[in-house]
């Protein structure tokens, strides 16, 4: 009985270590900043804040109040039609709404800046229609600018608040909505007093995943050239060569993302709603839209996935085949074998830890281990650009003491040993994409039952089995799901890449990325097609999960 006590509680410290272990790593370029942000930078810093930073954050709150509001309204607009309306193409425009998030942000502002500048196709009609032969002879917005940004990440990233949006809209008590209706409100007055009340933090929810999204995103704002903090970040660390003063300006962005959080928090602190379980799952009453009402359902559906999808893809297309010899070639090859050996990598890596944690989370008593793993899910609020900094610091001074140590005791130097190699780079997309592949296996072994697990040990099976048998069929699912997601956003990750990939080694992103900023859209579009083709396996496949659950309910 003694040595089974000990056995049991060596296996709970066993898994307190090792998730202690895993939090540090996960969590250690967060604390890396704020031990570098310290450190002297000198007069570079005063030269920032009395020139340069005042504009990155102007930019940067322009670009996130922009952004936020139009993904808003063209989310919660799309939601509400598919949702709550009964029109032609109903079904289909539910799952094409969620297309345009295959494409990467930086990739549908290369060919929508092929397809509106001086030299494209939309200004060179215009002049030989009016027989403009300057600039100066007429006005067209410049998609070059903060307001072609905001346009771009707009109709990329709405739908993170269109499924939000419409999750919460099926969420809905219909009881209420009758109640509602028996009091004398109307069908507008209930969508705007009773239903977005209740669904308000859902939506807010995609909308923070569409700003972490946005201040995350270094390709598009460096090729419109809007100065925002992400590009500060990387202009005072490989332009000004000051680590310190780039880890400043990342502490200063990470301190907006929390306020922004902060402020919904104290919002919606008093905001508590309660709906009946026993209708929240009844059909959702439709309104049937004809005539006019209905073409203007189609158009508003329609319209963000042509600008957010379809006509970026079609622009690509066209590039691609005008420039083929010149933009395939076994580089291309070789970008894509980099790319999907470092997503694959990141990706069964994170799909492990994953397991780990929710298991560990599951089988410990405690409050200790479930508040780690909610430290271990921070990365995906740290933009790409500030993981780079947090991770390349402790790294460098890791690689400084073994070096010595090797000198000191063997008198051989082997140089940098971890920064500047693939698997630094890996870590930075395990850290950053942890929450994507723990979020969905989570969940799925929380709606296991305990008592499954207890009937099947009763049965003799060891752990092992148990897993195999119940554990294993029961989240593959959630599995297949996890990695896909983790996956796809490795393949599109830029900032971190570009940062910390080792020297002469592109993926597709910084291919697609290196020729577009050389103005060589042509031979960026074979490798931009490549990233969105990829992104959209785990959008058909959500999809088809999606429907086949709306059947089974």
């Amino acid at each position: 009985m003694k040595n089974l006590i000990v056995q049991k509680l060596s296996c709970i410290n066993a898994w307190k270590v090792c998730v202690l272990l895993l939090s540090f790593l996960l969590v250690l370029p967060i604390g890396s900043l704020f031990f570098i942000a310290w450190e002297d930078s000198g007069e570079i810093w005063h030269h920032f804040w009395n020139t340069n930073l005042p504009i990155y954050i102007s930019s940067t709150t322009k670009l996130i109040l922009g952004v936020s509001f139009l993904v808003m309204v063209i989310g919660v607009v799309t939601a509400r039609l598919v949702t709550m309306y009964s029109f032609r193409g109903k079904n289909f425009f539910e799952w094409l709404l969620i297309f345009p998030l295959a494409s990467p942000s930086y990739v549908v502002a290369y060919a929508y800046t092929d397809f509106l500048e001086y030299a494209g196709p939309v200004q060179s009609s215009l002049r030989g229609i009016f027989g403009w032969t300057s600039a100066a002879d007429y006005w067209f917005p410049e998609i070059r600018s903060l307001g072609g940004a905001i346009f771009v990440f707009s109709f990329v990233l709405y739908p993170y608040v269109y499924m939000s949006a419409r999750s919460s809209f099926l969420e809905v008590s219909v009881n209420m909505m009758e109640v509602s209706r028996t009091l004398g409100l109307r069908s507008k007055a209930i969508f705007w007093k009773i239903i977005i009340p209740i669904t308000r933090p859902g939506i807010v929810v995609g909308v923070s995943l569409v700003l972490m999204e946005t201040l995350n995103d270094f390709g598009t704002v460096d090729f419109f050239a809007v100065s925002t903090m992400t590009t500060g970040i990387v202009d005072a660390w490989l332009g000004m060569g000051s680590v310190s003063t780039a880890a400043q300006i990342s502490l200063l962005m990470l301190s907006l993302v929390v306020f922004l959080m902060f402020i919904e928090n104290i919002g919606r602190a008093n905001q508590k709603f309660y709906q009946q379980t026993n209708s929240r799952f009844r059909e959702f009453p439709l309104t049937k839209l004809e005539g006019v009402r209905e073409i203007i359902a189609i158009l508003i559906c329609l319209t963000p996935i042509v600008i957010g999808f379809i006509l970026p893809v079609l622009l690509l297309v066209n590039l691609a085949i005008s420039y083929f010899d010149i933009a395939s070639s076994v580089e291309l090859l070789f970008f894509a074998k980099n790319s999907f050996v470092l997503a694959t990598t990141a990706s069964v890596l994170v799909i492990f830890l994953s397991l780990f944690l929710t298991f560990a989370k599951r089988f410990s008593s405690g409050r200790m281990i479930p508040r780690l793993a909610r430290l271990c899910i921070l990365g995906y609020a740290i933009p790409g650009a500030v993981l780079a900094i947090g991770i390349m610091i402790p790294a460098a001074y890791l690689d400084n003491y073994i070096d010595s140590l090797l000198l000191d005791y063997m008198g051989i130097s082997f140089g940098l040993i971890i920064s500047g190699t693939i698997g630094i780079v890996v870590f930075a997309y395990v850290v950053r994409f942890f929450t994507l592949g723990f979020g969905p296996i989570s969940a799925s072994l929380d709606r296991i039952s305990p008592t499954m697990e207890m009937s099947a040990r009763t049965l003799g099976n060891n752990s092992f089995n148990v897993y195999k048998k119940l554990h294993f069929p029961l989240l593959k699912n959630s599995m297949a799901v996890a990695f896909m997601l983790v996956f796809v956003d490795c393949m599109k990750e830029l900032p971190a890449t570009l940062l910390l990939r080792p020297f002469n080694f592109e993926t597709l992103a910084t291919h697609v990325y290196l020729y577009a900023s050389d103005e060589m859209l042509g031979k960026a579009a074979l490798g931009s097609l490549s990233i969105v083709g990829v992104g959209l396996v785990p959008i058909i496949y959500l999809s088809n999960v999606i429907a086949r659950s709306r059947k089974l309910n």
